[in-house]
């Protein structure tokens, strides 16, 4: 079985992932960027360089194959514990980690971390293509303990028991699979062995659930039974100190350092603008049963509802006159900056920055169908207001770029910071979608529905572009007041009222007769939220603001 990538050239795991510029000198304060997490009488440190156990060039993600490392012993500081090994795909540089552990002084015991009392072998790997077996080991905890990682040996000898150590229970909880890392086939669900990223169920602002790093090994066969369980755990922070999560200052450079440029369509119509603008430029304030006196709203939105629920009392509305309405609706993109939202994650050993952009109305939808590229669906699609972000995951660690979210409508996607193109030093590419606005970080077309019938996500260069580090408020943080316009619960556009049926009859008769099944297929296939019908809630309604990203 060949593989996708060019005969004879080196993998990218061959090459180790930097960005592109060295990192600022971070502002002083608090623990942020010093190296050390303290989980309460355990403390942990992230390890980028790594040993390499064993590797295959064939089977995961483009068919190259998967290297397995452990950490480097010279890397690991004195005191520090091997907690777990690392797996990478082998079509991507390499750009992970994986944490070690030492007890502190409050630990009197000194009983948190322990050695296993042996080892259990999960599985053994001998791919066509690699050199020599790979033994997967789960090591025996002693009672009171949890593993919270493999070792991982190129002999089938049994690992020593000081190689690696065992968490005491209260400072594990339960985990879930992550991404696919490598099959035995090129893709996942092709059956056989595979190995799987971990992370914790519990996820979120207040979750104290953190990563290893680490990876499962699988049987396909054994996870088909019901009753199997995860053999690993993750672990949990005990204290509720945030003193490695980023301050003001800190957050402010983070922003400058790593905010994306963002790309509009060379035919976009529909464009961000500050809320500021927005509002100034004759948004109005409705209410049930007095919409015919509509409430100018104030710069600030100070005037607006505060608080409550999304009972559809009240919702927002493009200006009544029409020409001011269409003009309103283009956005004004010199007016327009990102929102950014602070929150720690994953025990305090991250935190995410999301960068929320205003658009005042989202444009109609076009879909593909097979070889029609564009079929335009009328108002389908069609709402005014807009809330898109992205968001940085940062490492606390040491102020490092992690990865991105892209929020693409309801969902969206993660991408490693090693798949990204930079723009002038450490700022990334993204790319808004036209007149869906869902983020992409590259040129391509992406049909929401799969195969070759969708709705058309169109992403393009132009020279219409935005700097979302050059003009920013930090509006949700630690310490930083809200502005009024955050709290506003309420809907951010009003319901559109327009037959559906017949605006889908409409795009129907124009569809070739042996399409039309089809079209059909497309129709009842598509989301609730491409209709647009319902204003959308603010930023902070959504449930990607607290909880962990879809």
């Amino acid at each position: 079985m060949g593989n996708s990538l060019k005969t004879g050239s080196p993998l990218p795991i061959s090459t180790t992932f930097k960005l592109p510029s060295p990192l600022p000198a971070w502002p002083e304060g608090g623990d942020f960027a010093t190296g050390v997490v303290d989980l309460g009488g355990l403390q942990v440190r992230k390890i980028t360089t790594f040993q390499k156990i064993w590797e295959t060039q064939e089977g995961g993600p483009e068919n190259v194959g998967v290297t397995c490392f452990e950490p480097s012993a010279i890397s690991i500081p004195d005191g520090y514990s091997m907690l777990g090994s690392y797996a990478q795909p082998n079509n991507q540089p390499l750009f992970g980690w994986i944490l070690v552990g030492k007890t502190d002084a409050s630990d009197q015991s000194g009983d948190i971390l322990k050695q296993p009392t042996g080892y259990t072998l999960l599985s053994t790997l001998q791919a066509s293509s690699s050199k020599g077996s790979a033994y997967f080991w789960l090591p025996t905890p002693p009672d009171g303990y949890k593993a919270v990682g493999l070792v991982l040996t190129a002999s089938p000898e049994k690992p020593s028991d000081d190689k690696i150590r065992c968490v005491r229970s209260d400072f594990t909880d339960e985990l879930e699979r992550d991404r696919w890392i490598w099959g035995q086939g090129a893709v996942e669900s092709a059956g056989g062995m595979s190995l799987y990223g971990l992370r914790p169920k519990n996820r979120g602002t207040k979750a104290q659930q953190l990563s290893v790093g680490t990876f499962v090994i699988e049987n396909s066969t054994t996870t088909s039974d019901g009753n199997y369980t995860i053999p690993l755990s993750c672990l949990k922070k005990k204290n509720s100190s945030l003193s490695a999560v980023p301050n003001i200052s800190q957050i402010e450079a983070l922003v400058k350092t790593y905010s994306p440029y963002i790309y509009f369509h060379p035919k976009e119509t529909y464009f961000p603008s500050s809320v500021n603008w927005y509002f100034s430029n004759g948004a109005l304030l409705y209410k049930t049963g007095e919409e015919s006196n509509p409430i100018p709203i104030e710069p600030n939105g100070s005037n607006l509802p505060q608080g409550g629920s999304n009972d559809g009392s009240y919702w927002l509305d493009l200006p009544v006159n029409q020409q001011e309405k269409e003009r309103v609706k283009k956005g004004d993109l010199q007016s327009a900056e990102g929102y950014i939202h602070v929150k720690p994650v994953l025990g305090a050993t991250f935190t995410d920055i999301q960068i929320w952009l205003f658009y005042p109305f989202n444009g109609p939808a076009t879909a593909k169908l097979g070889i029609i590229e564009h079929i335009p669906l009328g108002k389908i699609g069609e709402h005014v207001g807009d809330w898109e972000h992205v968001t940085l995951r940062i490492s606390n660690f040491d102020g490092i770029l992690y990865k991105v979210y892209l929020g693409q409508h309801s969902t969206g996607t993660w991408v490693d910071s090693c798949l990204l193109k930079f723009r002038e030093g450490n700022k990334f590419v993204g790319y808004s979608a036209r007149n869906g606005h869902g983020s992409y970080y590259k040129e391509e077309v992406v049909l929401q529905g799969g195969g070759s019938i969708g709705i058309r996500n169109d992403t393009e260069k132009s020279d219409m572009v935005m700097d979302t580090g050059a003009k920013f408020t930090v509006v949700a943080a630690d310490g930083v007041v809200e502005p009024p316009w955050l709290n506003y619960t309420r809907k951010w556009g009003p319901k559109i009222e327009y037959d559906r049926v017949n605006e889908l009859e409409r795009v129907e008769r124009l569809v070739p007769t042996n399409l039309k099944s089809s079209f059909q297929s497309l129709v009842n296939a598509l989301p609730n939220e491409v209709y647009g019908e319902d204003g959308p809630t603010g930023p902070k309604i959504k449930n990607f603001w607290d909880g962990d990203e879809r």
